[in-house]
């Protein structure tokens, strides 16, 4: 499986509901085919605890190695992805909450004076919780608390939920300092990097040139493959294969279609090609995966 996105790589997975936007996931890498989960965004805050094993855990251009026992503080509307550390699995637990949990309304002083300087914060993307402040120990053993909260699921979990979130956001404003300051360069990038990014899951299906992508951006074209190297830390090139391998995933395990048309239907015009470019990335031909992935 993989993480569902739309066209601008937002995840549609829904993270609670209307009347209590809050969601605790168990998740392990080992449950997503290529053992990492794509690119992805969604407008709440995310809290990664690692249970077991480790993670190389990408924010925008940042990765970062998660250990067994960390935790991390991803801020709204942050690119990331996550992938095995040594090809190991690792075991993770994801708190999403909708920050208005936090400050009810937008004109309220808990908003403007503690919210908004962090979620506005684009040079906060995200904070690895590793011990190495005592302020980082204090938010994981509140993370641990709102996990045994969400399992217990006693009469007013709720409120005891929303308290844990005050004290934790308490914590994070009061060292609201550590992030380096993102230029207005960065940012006009990540914006350019969002466009590509929407522009490949458009048009992944039909024939895409490095000419119409530069032009999509209003960049030169090795302006442009230079740019989502940088970010991406894979060449555009690389990036559009992977995608377009991942996109198949899901004809492969409905019978009904041939690897001929599976190949037509992610934008590889050569199913032999699409067969090359399958093994070197999963290890082994669309044939072979279906048949393991079926039975």
């Amino acid at each position: 499986m993989q993480i569902i996105t739309n066209k601008f790589h937002k995840e549609m997975k829904e993270h609670g509901n209307d009347q209590f936007p809050f969601l605790i996931s168990y998740e392990r890498l080992s449950k997503y085919e290529s053992g990492s989960f794509l690119w992805h965004w969604h407008p709440e805050i995310e809290l990664t605890l690692i249970v077991k094993g480790d993670m190389i855990y990408t924010v925008n251009d940042h990765p970062l190695h998660l250990h067994e026992g960390e935790a991390l503080f991803g801020n709204v509307s942050s690119f990331h992805t996550g992938t095995k550390f040594e090809n190991k699995d690792c075991e993770y637990i994801s708190i999403t909450f909708d920050p208005k949990l936090i400050y009810g309304y937008e004109n309220s002083i808990t908003y403007r004076k503690y919210v908004e300087p962090i979620t506005q914060n684009f040079s906060l993307s995200a904070i690895q919780l590793d011990y190495s402040e005592e302020w980082h120990n204090n938010i994981i053993e509140i993370i641990k608390e709102i996990i045994a909260i969400g399992q217990n699921k006693e009469a007013s979990y709720e409120l005891d939920i929303l308290m844990r979130l005050q004290q934790l956001w308490k914590i994070l404003y009061l060292h609201n300092n550590s992030a380096p300051a993102m230029t207005p360069y960065d940012k006009r990038n990540y914006d350019r990097i969002r466009s590509i990014l929407s522009y490949v899951d458009n048009n992944y299906a039909m024939k895409l040139t490095l000419e119409e992508i530069a032009e999509h951006i209003h960049l030169c074209k090795s302006e442009c493959c230079r740019l989502f190297k940088r970010y991406m830390k894979v060449s555009l090139f690389e990036f559009i294969l992977q995608y377009r391998i991942e996109k198949s995933l899901n004809y492969l395990a409905d019978s009904q279609y041939s690897i001929i048309e599976i190949a037509n239907f992610v934008g590889f015009n050569d199913s032999n090609y699409y067969s090359k470019v399958f093994t070197k990335i999963k290890g082994c031909s669309p044939t072979k995966y279906r048949k393991k992935n079926l039975s």
